[in-house]
């Protein structure tokens, strides 16, 4: 079956790398040098563009629906540019909005969020909905930041990290069935 609905789209020599388990829903575009780890879910109309630098997107890990993951191309000043590096077990929200930064595993980005260049929100760490981190900023491990511009709010407690976990389970199992109703790879 032929999908027009996707695109998959190669760009400087570079083509997208989606491993076999992923689920790609209708009306995304993936373009140029990104890497799709196993279990991973890309939900419907996300658009990750990798024409100026990488982006990697780890195991099991979901990006909801419109969002838009992007990098940084290298210049004076910052020689390697602004890769975007997302780790194993993140959950990213709805209408999120992704820019030349690293998320460690077990991060979460609340939905409509916005995470800059030069950021990091390290292992477990959060986003919260509607928030703005702001280029080079770097969010602690099982910290939550809120706000725009995005501050630290507190400290997550174990059911916030145990409801995360949850989640990326739930999504690794609804990406499956997705990804059998719609017959794509």
């Amino acid at each position: 079956m032929t999908r027009t609905d996707i695109t998959i789209a190669g760009i400087h020599g570079k083509m997208p790398r989606i491993h076999s388990s992923a689920f790609i829903a209708p009306g995304c575009r993936i373009i140029g040098d990104v890497e799709i780890g196993p279990d991973a879910s890309i939900w419907y109309n996300c658009v990750i563009r990798a024409d100026v630098n990488r982006i990697v997107i780890g195991a099991r890990t979901n990006i909801q629906d419109g969002t838009v993951v992007h990098c940084d191309s290298p210049k004076q000043g910052s020689p390697e540019g602004f890769p975007t590096i997302i780790g194993e077990d993140v959950l990213i929200g709805h209408m999120a909005m992704v820019h030349g930064c690293i998320l460690e595993p077990g991060a979460f980005v609340g939905l409509g969020s916005i995470i800059m260049d030069g950021c990091v929100i390290e292992s477990q760490g959060m986003l919260a909905a509607g928030a703005m981190l702001t280029a080079g900023k770097r969010i602690g491990a099982r910290e939550l930041w809120v706000g725009r511009p995005a501050k630290h709010m507190r400290d997550l407690d174990e059911a916030a990290l145990a409801g995360n976990k949850l989640g990326v389970e739930m999504y690794v199992e609804n990406g499956r069935a997705h990804k059998l109703a719609n017959s794509i790879g």
